[in-house]
């Protein structure tokens, strides 16, 4: 063969052997998808439902260890992941948690320890009270309490100097109350101690008060969307999603805040690993359950992967390190 058609073949072979290799990775042994938040939190559910999405469509026939590590606000998990380095048996479920939660504490992990590998779905916020015990019925009738006992309402969420409460400092900068945060593990534990009279309020997704509202001892006072929630289906108190107030139409000037769920992998995966996984993920998102999932939890449904998902944390990133700087929050290196 001259020497010209061997240097042409061997070109082919260095484009077409790599685009193999990645069609050709799937896992042969156990998956751990790790959650950082605790049992029973909107971040172990969203792994769950993601697992049950897989096994059921037999989109992944390895078997799947569901695990939880909720320590330091979920910074337990992203740690974790920098002791698994290059490890592709292992992924880590979050929120914006694990580039956000460097930016305010001084960790043993940065995002150059973390692949991402899909951004699945957006959480809506809302404000939640309940009403029996604190006799708050609307977002007017909060403030005004609020305004009233200064430093008294106690409003609870999923850890500290995380999306929540970055959410109950926007609210007290837009209403100019004075709020105290009370932080928990999880959303729906936050949400069981509003329900119990234990707190004022809550800032949660649908899905993790949802029960509570249906049993009647909490009740959404407003949406942080700019838009109201689409779904009209009847949920409780003969009301939808849909009849939930913007929280602007209400009277907070805060017009989107939404939460993504989110999956990463460890540093220096395979890169054919990682394209499995975006392919995987893709189709999870198709499936009945993660639907389902999407429409209980009114759910907005959007999935970023690649460089759409890069882009998409840095803009984020960038939007939180301003709110934390006028918080007084941001940490001096940042």
């Amino acid at each position: 063969m001259p020497k010209h058609a061997l240097t042409a073949f061997a070109l082919t072979l260095s484009v077409v052997v790599p685009t193999a290799a990645l069609a050709e990775w799937k896992p042969n042994r156990p998956v751990e998808f790790v959650a950082a938040a605790g049992p029973g939190g909107g971040t172990d559910t969203f792994a769950r439902v993601v697992q049950s999405a897989l096994s059921k469509n037999e989109l992944l026939t390895t078997p799947i260890i569901v695990s939880n590590k909720s320590g330091g606000s979920g910074a337990e998990t992203f740690i974790y992941a920098k002791s698994n380095k290059g490890d592709p048996y292992k992924l880590y479920f979050g929120t914006q948690d694990a580039y956000v939660l460097p930016l305010a504490n001084k960790l043993s992990y940065s995002q150059k320890d973390l692949t991402p590998v899909a951004a699945m779905v957006f959480d809506p916020f809302i404000l939640w009270v309940n009403p029996k015990t604190s006799g708050i019925e609307d977002v007017k009738g909060f403030i005004a309490k609020a305004k009233e006992n200064p430093g008294q309402l106690k409003l609870g969420g999923a850890k500290a100097k995380e999306a929540d409460e970055t959410l109950m400092t926007l609210i007290e900068h837009k209403t100019g109350v004075d709020l105290t945060y009370i932080p928990y593990k999880s959303g729906s534990e936050a949400a069981i101690q509003v329900a119990g009279g234990h707190i004022t309020a809550n800032v949660n997704n649908p899905s993790e008060s949802v029960e509570q509202w249906k049993a009647g001892v909490q009740k959404p006072l407003c949406v942080f969307e700019s838009e109201r929630l689409a779904d009209k289906t009847v949920i409780a108190d003969g009301m939808s999603w849909n009849d939930v107030p913007t929280c602007v139409e209400a009277g907070i000037d805060v017009k989107t805040f939404a939460q993504p769920r989110t999956i990463w992998a460890a540093a220096d995966i395979p890169p054919e690993a990682l394209a499995y996984y975006t392919e995987l993920f893709t189709k999870a998102a198709g499936t009945p359950e993660f639907k389902g999932y999407q429409e209980r939890g009114a759910q907005i449904p959007r999935l970023l992967t690649g460089n759409a998902f890069k882009d998409f944390i840095k803009q984020h990133e960038a939007t939180y390190a301003e709110i934390y700087k006028a918080n007084g929050w941001l940490r001096a290196e940042q």
